[in-house]
């Protein structure tokens, strides 16, 4: 459900706003704005309640917000007109500001539930057990790949054979029906995984011995970066309320704000969480951005469709690397092997831009449709008009929409030069379908960091204030491509996005350095692999 709603939600803001970006655009910016701001301030809440009760609010809100985002575009679809003549079109401008804002609160709480789940709820049923963890990751990543191929498809069909009106109903049901077998699910896990009821605060001294006495008869050189379990116990001790003023409540976020900023950069895995957040700063992907420039360039729908399906298997071909590499070498090693194997697929894509058929133009400057809207007060110009030079066409057939014609670009025989090569997105398609694998490795190696080496009073601040830099880095993306939306540019953010993958993978690599030191590079078993000095004193077990 909550995948049909991320995909179809676009769709409808682009359908009730003519067919303009514009709703969709805001959307987006709104969203991520929220989640860097409250990123922190939702995984502080997720610590300090139970997790149960984190679970089932997170899951209710949610699927309620979706559910009641659909039931108004059911309502818009149907009186659009009626509502644009009410209150001179305000009433259907409050209309789209409600559904932006209940909309952003589903993600928020898609967010709380992502944290309470994936980063705390699978760490407590995997226990000690760390190959069981990483299956489970592995498995969970899996499903994730499956639904995002599925979901679409399913409301695509349901929106192309019937309404959009149709696919707002099927929506809130499937949401409805969803939300009280997830309820049912989690209650029962719940149920059977009675550490669940044991938070941190109440039971951390207790479960901090047994540990420590399991750690000190059975202890065993083992991989570098070390999980946490030892923590000042006197922190959790009940204290007596205070009566806390106004001003206090009223700056209690923002320092909840300020304090998992904090211990976020303090966390020995910061290197590692900050690599994996510079991947987002990318337009090698396959969003709206990526899309559309494949359409610039004469890819037909039906084959960005196969080509999404590719991603998506290689995505789990991806999942299936991680827990091999994993117990061949090493869960940091792990991370060091998929970056390298990203990268090397990702200059497949750096190639492309000077390959023929890029549109790659420098001397086209990315700012003029900018400067001529913002300081000319010019409609902006066409890419190309009949005068300049002749139209193009595309080795698919795709219409010429450069221009605006609907008009086939091979119409007239005579002015129609060659096709344009697909050379150069054929090797950049290639290289982010092949990147998959080494991208979806490393973000299971991360995850995994985060999972094994946050106490388990801060798992929730944390993998919110990474959530938050991750949202961060794709809001800059977006900027990225607003400041330079032509398609002649779009050779220049690719150099730009691997840019940045690189120095996230660089910054992984100083941390698996300082993690292992010289044992980085000797491939082994993760049980024979000495454990490095320089990890921080506090920690008593290894990865």
């Amino acid at each position: 459900g909550d995948r049909m709603w991320h995909f179809a939600v676009s769709v409808f803001l682009v359908e009730l706003y003519g067919n303009s970006l514009l709703l969709t655009a805001v959307y987006g910016l709104v969203v991520a704005g929220s989640v860097l701001l409250l990123g922190a301030i939702i995984g502080d809440w997720v610590d300090k309640n139970s997790r149960l009760k984190v679970a089932q609010t997170s899951l209710v809100v949610q699927n309620a917000s979706v559910i009641l985002c659909g039931i108004i575009l059911m309502i818009v679809f149907l009186f659009k007109t009626q509502l644009l003549t009410l209150y001179h079109g305000w009433l259907l401008t409050m209309c789209y500001i409600l559904v932006i804002t209940i909309a952003n609160i589903a993600n928020l709480a898609s967010t709380a539930t992502a944290i309470t789940i994936q980063r705390d709820w699978i760490v407590v049923v995997a226990g000690e057990d760390r190959s069981k963890l990483a299956d489970m990751n592995a498995t969970i990543r899996r499903i994730d790949q499956l639904t995002n191929i599925l979901a679409p498809m399913a409301v695509g069909q349901i929106m192309t054979f019937g309404s959009p009106m149709i696919g707002c109903g099927f929506i809130s049901g499937w949401n409805l029906m969803s939300m009280c077998v997830e309820y049912l699910l989690l209650w029962k896990v719940y149920q059977k995984t009675p550490t669940l009821a044991l938070k941190s605060g109440k039971v951390e001294e207790s479960e901090l011995k047994q540990l420590n006495v399991k750690k000190e008869s059975d202890m065993k050189p083992a991989e570098g970066v070390q999980l946490i379990v030892e923590k000042d116990v006197t922190g959790f001790e009940p204290q007596q309320e205070k009566e806390v003023g106004c001003a206090a409540r009223m700056a209690e976020p923002f320092i909840t704000f300020r304090d998992g900023w904090v211990a976020y950069y303090n966390q020995p895995v910061f290197l590692a969480g900050m690599g994996l957040a510079f991947l987002y700063m990318t337009v090698l992907g396959f969003d709206c951005i990526t899309t559309g420039y494949a359409y610039t360039q004469g890819l037909s729908g039906s084959v960005l469709s196969l080509l999404m399906g590719a991603s998506a298997v290689t995505g789990i071909m991806g999942t299936v690397a991680f827990t091999w590499l994993r117990r061949k070498c090493g869960l940091i090693r792990t991370g060091v092997i998929s970056g390298v194997a990203q990268f090397a697929c990702l200059g497949l894509c750096a190639i492309s831009v000077f390959m023929p058929g890029s549109p790659l133009d420098l001397t086209v400057s990315p700012f003029a449709d900018i400067s001529a809207r913002l300081f000319e007060s010019e409609p902006l110009p066409t890419l190309a008009s009949p005068e300049d030079k002749p139209e193009m066409v595309f080795a698919t057939g795709m219409p010429n929409l450069l221009n605006g014609s609907t008009t086939p670009a091979n119409s007239d025989p005579e002015m129609s030069p060659e096709p344009v090569p697909l050379i150069s997105v054929s090797l950049l398609f290639a290289g982010v379908i092949a990147a998959r694998v080494g991208l979806w490795s490393f973000d299971l190696t991360v995850t995994q960091l985060l999972q094994e080496n946050v106490a388990e009073s801060e798992r929730g601040i944390i993998n919110g204030v990474q959530n938050s830099m991750n949202y961060l880095l794709d809001l800059l993306h977006f900027i990225m491509v607003i400041l330079a939306p032509n398609p002649e540019a779009f050779g220049l953010l690719v150099l730009i996005s691997v840019s940045f993958i690189a120095m996230g993978h660089i910054m992984y690599f100083r941390f698996a350095q300082k993690s292992l030191g010289k044992q980085l590079f000797v491939c082994c078993t993760p049980d024979s692999t000495a454990v490095s000095d320089s990890s921080p004193p506090g920690n008593t077990s290894t990865v």
